[in-house]
């Protein structure tokens, strides 16, 4: 019913904003905050021209203080208290408590990242310590982003690889920072930025060399890196079930399908040559083996242990295959293709 449709309802039935706001344990404060932003429309005004309010304005008020109660910003509020219909502001409150929820939860993520740091630096044995460690978490966020390391393995990967390949790739080798961290994984997330962000890792005209890329995705190679990234994952879930049991490397489905990824990769046929050279061909890359190793504690939740990493795998199986070849392990100068997931 609008102000003008009012006019002619007899004052009793109309309330006017002191009685309002004394039947909802508000202040006149609070009703006219509320009326001046329009979410509390009045009734009518009176011969003087105050405020009056009918009786339904008693409910909906109500419902704003409880719906602020909760934080819910005034716009978030007006979007509830406008559907109509039970069903649509069902809908709309349903879809404004998802989305603080959310917020919440991202709010939470921070503070619990901040005390995790500061008890971090609380416990150090050293000033010199503090400020090591205080230098690592101070370039964190909170909560923290994984953009760099995203990047980092965007750089890394060959060129022109399908987006889809990329993507994977990087679904599966960048950690998810925990809600609700230990100092511990704090400090090895710090210590997971500090170390994708080094130099070493820009990409540019040293991309094939020790501080670059490795050498295996320059171009000029006659080489498939798309196959051998599409292909790796079917070898990993193979060897995952070993590598949790702690077994030693060894031949088998996961070890042939590694070799037959590798091969396809190649343009080569898997033949006991074929094995003997891949291993000659694949080298240990320390840089990465480090990155893996901050990855998982990271992602490893107090007294838990640690699942294997798909760089963890890899060695597994690039162990496997110098078993199975029966050859000593190159040294890392030695090898022309390092390990791809490394």
């Amino acid at each position: 019913m609008t102000p003008a449709e009012n006019q002619d309802l007899p004052p009793d039935d109309l309330w006017s904003i002191g009685q309002l706001a004394e039947r909802a344990g508000v202040s006149v404060k609070t009703v006219r905050f509320y009326s001046d932003r329009g979410l509390l429309p009045e009734a009518a005004r009176s011969g003087g021209g105050h405020r009056r309010y009918g009786p339904d304005a008693l409910d909906r008020l109500r419902l704003i203080r409880s719906l602020r109660t909760l934080d819910l910003p005034v716009p978030d509020v007006s979007r509830v208290l406008d559907e109509e219909g039970q069903e649509g502001r069902d809908d709309a409150l349903e879809d404004v408590i998802a989305g603080q929820l959310k917020e919440v939860g991202s709010r939470l993520a921070a503070l619990r990242w901040r005390e995790a740091a500061l008890r971090l630096l609380a416990d150090c044995a050293t000033p010199q310590e503090r400020a090591k460690r205080l230098r690592l978490v101070g370039a964190v966020s909170t909560p923290p982003g994984t953009a760099a390391l995203a990047r980092f393995w965007r750089c890394w990967l060959p060129a022109r690889l399908p987006s889809r390949v990329v993507a994977a790739v990087v679904d599966r080798a960048v950690p998810v920072p925990p809600d609700a961290p230990t100092p511990a994984q704090v400090l090895a997330f710090a210590r997971l930025q500090d170390f994708v962000t080094a130099p070493c890792f820009v990409p540019g005209p040293r991309a094939g060399t020790d501080y670059g890329q490795p050498e295996v995705h320059a171009s000029g190679k006659g080489y498939r890196p798309a196959v051998l990234y599409e292909g790796l994952p079917e070898a990993f879930e193979l060897a995952g079930p070993d590598v949790r049991a702690g077994r030693a490397p060894r031949e088998g489905e996961a070890l042939d399908c590694f070799v037959a990824v590798h091969a396809a990769a190649l343009n080569r046929r898997d033949t006991p040559d074929f094995r003997r050279t891949l291993h000659r061909m694949l080298a240990a890359e320390p840089r990465i083996d480090r990155y893996w190793q901050l990855a998982s504690e990271v992602a490893t939740p107090p007294a838990e242990t640690a699942q294997p990493t798909p760089g963890s795998i890899d060695n597994w199986l690039r162990a496997a295959l110098r078993a199975a070849s029966g050859t000593a392990n190159p040294r890392p100068d030695d090898g022309r293709v390092h390990n791809l997931w490394p």
